[in-house]
């Protein structure tokens, strides 16, 4: 392929160089023999705006955005999707005649991740920790899905807004936040099916770290899900293991969120065990 005929797609964020998706979407374009490449694009915090200006200068077709991006590019693109403005986050870029159009595939592919674990959410309770991009999208998607969702954030003010911006955008879902931030310990966590880590707590370099308190016990019928997906066994799914619960990484959460932006960039749908493959063997390295 010569630079001329590649289309070029690529990471936003700030650190990326421990990401799989290069591995994951560059797999899939060989798989079906699309002259794509995917690329990191480190992207340092107060930098947003110059890097999504060289993202049409330099011709790319798009891009995901993560950590620390996902609500900062919100005022700096020309379209956003429905979906994206009710969540307020953004993880996928198109480009489109010169005009960056924001989506938000997280939700769907945490939740095409989270039926295929088994668990299925509606009429179900949920708890979240964190308030940030991610948990804007996972709790928009649960509340969709006719979840009850309460919120526990480390800033108290981030989960009461994440949960007024929920109610607002789902007509009144059932939204809460836990009031004190220290009140894990003094929840009643029998009344949960689901845990849903969508904080970065865990994820490496400090792998070794969990959102979730050593000392405090976890019900057994739990699903504990965290977004986490490097490393592929996370401290906090090791806690959930040991009480019984089910564990589910991240990983099937990256590989559906790349699938639908794979399907927005290309108009292709990609072979998604051959993404989920090569997202594993990138991991083990």
């Amino acid at each position: 392929m010569t630079h001329n005929s590649t289309h070029r797609v690529g990471l936003l964020g700030w650190p990326v160089e421990h990401s799989v998706s290069p591995a994951m979407h560059n797999a899939a374009f060989d798989a079906l023999g699309l002259p794509w490449r995917y690329t990191l694009l480190p992207t340092p915090p107060g930098r947003i705006e110059t890097a999504l200006t060289n993202l049409k200068a330099q011709g790319y077709r798009g891009a995901n955005v993560t950590v620390p991006h996902k609500q900062a590019v919100l005022p700096h693109l020309d379209a956003i999707s429905d979906a994206a403005r009710a969540i307020g986050a953004v993880n996928t870029i198109v480009v489109q005649e010169d005009r960056l159009i924001g989506h938000n595939t997280d939700g769907d592919g945490f939740l095409a991740a989270l039926l295929e674990s088994g668990f299925a959410p509606h009429g179900r309770r949920a708890l979240v920790l964190g308030a940030g991009g991610a948990a804007r999208a996972i709790v928009y998607a649960l509340a969709q899905s006719g979840c009850v969702i309460a919120i526990h954030n480390r800033t108290v003010g981030r989960a009461v807004q994440l949960a007024h911006d929920m109610q607002d955008a789902t007509a009144g879902a059932p939204v809460t936040w836990v009031p004190v931030s220290t009140a894990l310990a003094g929840l009643d966590l029998a009344q949960f099916d689901l845990l849903v880590n969508a904080t970065p707590v865990g994820t490496w370099p400090r792998s070794d770290a969990s959102p979730w308190p050593e000392t405090l016990p976890m019900p057994p019928h739990w699903t504990v899900f965290d977004l986490v997906y490097n490393p592929a066994d996370t401290r906090l799914l090791a806690q959930a293991r040991a009480a019984g619960a089910t564990a589910v990484g991240g990983l099937g959460m990256l590989v559906y969120q790349g699938v639908l932006a794979f399907e927005r960039w290309t108009g292709h749908a990609p072979p998604i065990e051959i993404m989920r493959a090569a997202a594993r063997e990138a991991l083990k390295r």
